[in-house]
């Protein structure tokens, strides 16, 4: 292994290896060359001589210089990259295009479609590999095949899944490709990392997600208890043992996956038990991507406090701590965050929790699970793309927000409209305010937490305008340049510091009316 010159940064990235700063775990990862190992932040070993050690952003990177992931710290569990924490142009477009290969959706077997992807972004297939490739030092198909590993690696280890699903889930097409990679990169079989204990068949499989603190639990705890629906999800216990539940349902290669999920947070480590059934185990890796998003646990606080302190001090939180935790609460489904934004328009929570409770009721389908408190699933696009004025006039719901869901449904059934973070955000809020009854307050709300945009602002919220002591959308649009990439975590500091419980988000977007008197 060669050893470059000394960057001067690597001497801040001893410190808080020897620290074991979880703060900066997924930020770097550390190969030692006296064992041709790489770790996390926070492991736990005996920490290497300085001399011994090589600094890398991504666990490709560090693949790629010939190291192999450590089993006890386990890079796989590591929080991801923060995606929008440059403003370099060529930075970006990297970190966005590593964010795309992110996608369970993008691991097939075949040769990535790198030409779709460079179109996606728009440049040329040759300019985005010579950006990646600078940006990262590993080629986009390299970073590719080191998270696939990585994801097989997290399912072998966790998981009872047998080898064959953990190949197909990971994106290798065949078993005999899985275990010549695996075995080529790690050195290893894949049956030698099988663990006794694991969850049995039948019970769900269990895996563990990290994140970098800190991490107000309580405040997300609160946010997510106060809109859950019953059947569908629930929200039970304290800080200390927070735990949360969702029936889920997904679509992926054409197919429709359903079943559940429960995710507890386990602050001392720090991660989140998330326990999956079995009847999503073919997608589990879908399932962790949407369950990072919709706890947000790839945020990067010590990035977004430094950007929101001091300018913020008096408006989306106090520099320099008790808010620095808060996160912004994401989606399983886009589709169902759209329902649910459309529900809430002029109203209270509760007001639309009640609405969104006689709509599950009157079209959710039945789900047998292990949990009481979970027995149906969202209605889906296809079922409320079909439904009529009378039906969902019946359950309390006005005209306007009546044609606001068939046109979002009849969206996203014909598989025109993707509510997800991989979604092209310009297009995508275009796209949603061309919609009847979707205007700038819903599609922002929207891009805020489905399609997990850092630099969502819903202007027009009263309840934000007031927080911000302004009293028009262009007065706060204008007040929050200073925030940006991280405006959507300034607004959530903003309505957690609300006067009043109730007085968030949901009480206002009259922006998404052509008449304002209307709700």
């Amino acid at each position: 292994m060669n050893h470059p010159a000394v960057d001067p940064a690597d001497d801040a990235r001893y410190l808080a290896l020897k620290a074991h700063d979880a703060r900066f775990d997924g930020s770097f990862f550390t190969g030692v060359t006296s064992t041709g190992i790489y770790c996390r932040p926070v492991c736990r070993v005996r920490v290497p001589r300085r001399e011994n050690c090589r600094f890398f952003t991504l666990a490709a990177q560090a693949e790629q210089a010939g190291f192999r992931p450590c089993l006890r710290c386990r890079p796989e569990l590591a929080p991801g990259p923060a995606t929008w924490s440059t403003h370099d142009a060529s930075g970006m477009l990297a970190r966005q295009a590593a964010r795309l290969l992110d996608d369970p959706a993008a691991w097939s077997d075949a040769t990535p479609p790198m030409t779709a992807l460079a179109a996606r972004l728009g440049v040329s297939d040759r300019h985005l590999r010579r950006i990646f490739e600078a940006q990262f030092g590993v080629s986009p198909l390299q970073y590719l095949q080191t998270r696939r590993l990585l994801t097989a690696k997290q399912l072998l280890t966790d998981t009872a899944l047998p080898v064959t699903r953990v190949a197909l889930a990971s994106g290798f097409g065949s078993l005999r490709r899985f275990n010549a990679a695996f075995t080529a990169h790690y050195g290893l079989n894949p049956t030698a990392l099988r663990r006794e204990g694991r969850t049995h068949e039948g019970q769900g499989v269990t895996v563990r997600l990290g994140y970098r603190p800190p991490y107000d639990v309580g405040a997300l705890f609160s946010f997510l208890a106060r809109r859950s629906i019953e059947s569908v999800e629930f929200a039970t216990g304290a800080t200390s043992d927070a735990l949360l539940g969702r029936t889920l349902r997904l679509r992926t290669g054409g197919r429709s996956h359903t079943g559940w999920l429960t995710a507890r947070f386990d602050c001392t480590r720090p991660a989140v038990l998330l326990q999956v059934s079995d009847s999503l185990g073919e997608v589990l890796p879908l399932v962790i991507s949407r369950v990072r998003a919709w706890l947000d646990l790839d945020a990067d606080p010590a990035v977004i406090q430094a950007c929101l302190s001091p300018e913020t001090r008096n408006a989306a939180g106090a520099p320099g701590g008790d808010l620095a935790g808060l996160r912004v609460p994401g989606c399983l489904d886009g589709f169902e965050l759209g329902v649910r934004a459309i529900l809430g328009q002029q109203v209270t929570v509760a007001a639309a929790r009640t609405l969104c409770q006689r709509l599950v009721e009157r079209f959710g389908e039945p789900l047998p699970t292990p949990w009481p408190a979970l027995s149906r699933l969202f209605p889906s696009a296809e079922v409320l793309a079909q439904a009529s004025g009378d039906a969902l006039g019946q359950l309390g719901i006005v005209r306007q927000r009546q044609g606001a869901i068939v046109a979002l449904a009849k969206a996203v059934a014909e598989q025109g409209l993707t509510l997800d973070a991989n979604a092209d955000v310009p297009a995508t809020l275009a796209a949603l305010k061309a919609l009847p009854g979707i205007g700038d307050w819903t599609a922002q709300y929207m891009a805020m937490r489905a399609l997990r945009w850092p630099d969502a602002f819903p202007a027009g919220d009263i309840a934000l305008q007031k927080a911000l002591g302004v009293d028009s959308a262009r007065e706060a649009e204008q007040a929050s340049q200073a925030w940006r990439p991280w405006r959507s975590y300034a607004v959530v500091r903003a309505w957690h510091r609300g006067p009043t419980p109730d007085a968030n988000e949901n009480t206002i977007s009259i922006a998404d009316y052509d008449q304002p008197t209307l709700g």
